[in-house]
């Protein structure tokens, strides 16, 4: 691959060299130094590009392991041959290409946090109203065709405005396309980078509709009840599933989940059972064992004193966010003392809606710290 990309780059190469200077010759002149230096330069310079991008290629070269029970899940083909969902995976499965520089998931972790832009993906959002027990509201981004980004709601994550009542009384369709439910991690939303990245190819095709149900509090959504979310908080996306379902009834439903949202998609699909109305899940970095997963991360330095140090932080973040949006029309600075202040100030509307003790809350470091000041 490396010398056929050598070979077809001397080739375009020469012919440029070659049509230069039989321009020179037509018109009777001597080529320039400053044309023998920019062929040379040109050479040179896209030669390394190129040999730089087939060894990070060859370098980036991923194994890919598959595990799963001894048993997989017996499947039959359209055209009557059977297979188990095993050989499926490995077959729709493409070739692993990663950044050499980026050579464990500690490096690209750490590069995600970079806030770089990626794709820009548009989303419409409604609010809805929860219809079960655990009462408050959560938001839903619907990815929609570009807009003009001075119509998105600078109240809301980038490139989101709502939906129009008119609009979202018009969703309903007989449609057969396939409709992806996506959840994202913890404290995230559907403007993470990560999520976009995943989807891109999906809205680039044309042939899916997707939408993000975001946890509660979170993507810049406001809190109208003391009841956020956790692992076990299944009831929105069960609610949005079920409103899809009513609204779109021939589109094929599937689940996308990414970290927390993973295991709360896992929850669902498990608590669903033989009633799960997604043609199939599935989950990105799921810490199946929340508890495990906590212990684990607690062992090693790296874990302990940058992930769940940065993941309490978050949380923290959140809580401050949450306040921010609950009572925005009070808020004079979003600096961290104002919302000190806020929160002194806003006691009663606390007491109402939660029992957190914030003086506490703001004390905490790690994210095992968190969850038992919120549990």
């Amino acid at each position: 691959m490396l010398l056929v990309r050598i070979l077809a780059l001397f080739r375009h190469l020469r012919a440029y060299h070659f049509l230069a200077f039989l321009r020179c010759a037509l018109l009777n002149t001597l080529p320039s130094k400053s044309l023998v230096r920019h062929t040379t330069i040109n050479l040179s310079s896209r030669l390394f590009r190129s040999l730089v991008a087939s060894a990070m290629e060859w370098l980036g070269h991923a194994k890919i392991e598959f595990n799963h029970s001894a048993t997989s899940l017996p499947l039959r083909r359209r055209d009557g041959e059977t297979t188990d969902l095993a050989a499926v995976v490995k077959e729709s499965t493409p070739p692993c290409h990663l950044n050499p520089i980026l050579f464990n998931g500690h490096l690209q972790t750490m590069w995600t946090a970079t806030k770089q832009h990626g794709p820009r993906i548009y989303y419409k959002r409604r609010v809805f109203e929860s219809d079960g027990q655990y009462k408050g509201t959560f938001a839903v981004d619907f990815v929609d065709e570009p807009f003009h980004e001075d119509e998105a709601d600078p109240s809301l994550p980038p490139r989101t405005t709502y939906l129009g009542e008119e609009e979202f009384a018009g969703m309903g369709s007989d449609d057969s396309r396939p409709q992806l439910v996506i959840l994202h991690g913890l404290s995230g939303g559907s403007h993470e980078i990560y999520l976009r990245q995943a989807i891109a190819p999906l809205v680039e095709s044309g042939d899916w509709e997707i939408c993000v149900v975001n946890s509660r509090g979170c993507a810049h959504s406001k809190i109208t009840s003391g009841v956020l979310y956790n692992a076990r908080a299944t009831w929105d996306v069960r609610q949005v599933v079920k409103w899809l379902r009513k609204t779109f009834p021939n589109r094929p439903l599937f689940g996308l989940g990414f970290s927390l949202g993973a295991n709360m998609l896992t929850n669902y699909c498990g608590e669903e059972g033989d009633e799960c109305l997604f043609k199939a899940a599935v989950v990105c970095s799921n810490p199946f064992n929340l508890d495990v997963a906590n212990k684990s991360l607690k062992r090693t330095f790296l874990g302990k004193e940058v992930y769940q140090r940065a993941m309490g932080s978050e949380c923290f973040s959140l809580i401050l966010i949450l306040l921010r949006l609950s009572f925005q029309p009070m808020l004079i600075s979003p600096t961290p003392g104002s919302l000190k202040e806020l929160a002194h100030g806003h006691r009663r509307e606390l007491s109402k809606w939660t029992q957190l003790d914030l003086k506490r809350i703001r004390n905490i470091t790690y994210l095992y710290e968190f969850d038992r000041e919120v549990q």
